[in-house]
C-alpha cells in the first residue's frame, strides 16, 4: 500500500518552516558578503598606504 499523504496543514507548516530558513540564509549569505568586503578595502587602504612614498623619506 501506499503511504498517506500529509495533510495540508503540515505542507504549510513546512513551506513556511522552509521559507523562514531561506530568509536566515540569505541574511546570513548577505552580512558574510559585506563583512569580507570591508575587510577586503581595510588589507587595500593599509598595503596602498605603506606602498606610498611619505615627503620625509629621502630619495
Amino acid at each position: 500500500m501506499y503511504p498517506a499523504a500529509p495533510d495540508s496543514t503540515a505542507i504549510a507548516q513546512l513551506h513556511d518552516y522552509a521559507r523562514r530558513e531561506a530568509r536566515r540564509l540569505r541574511r546570513e549569505a548577505v552580512n558574510e558578503f559585506w563583512c569580507n568586503a570591508a575587510r577586503l578595502m581595510a588589507h587595500l587602504v593599509l598595503r596602498l598606504a605603506h606602498s606610498i612614498p611619505t615627503t620625509t623619506q629621502k630619495a
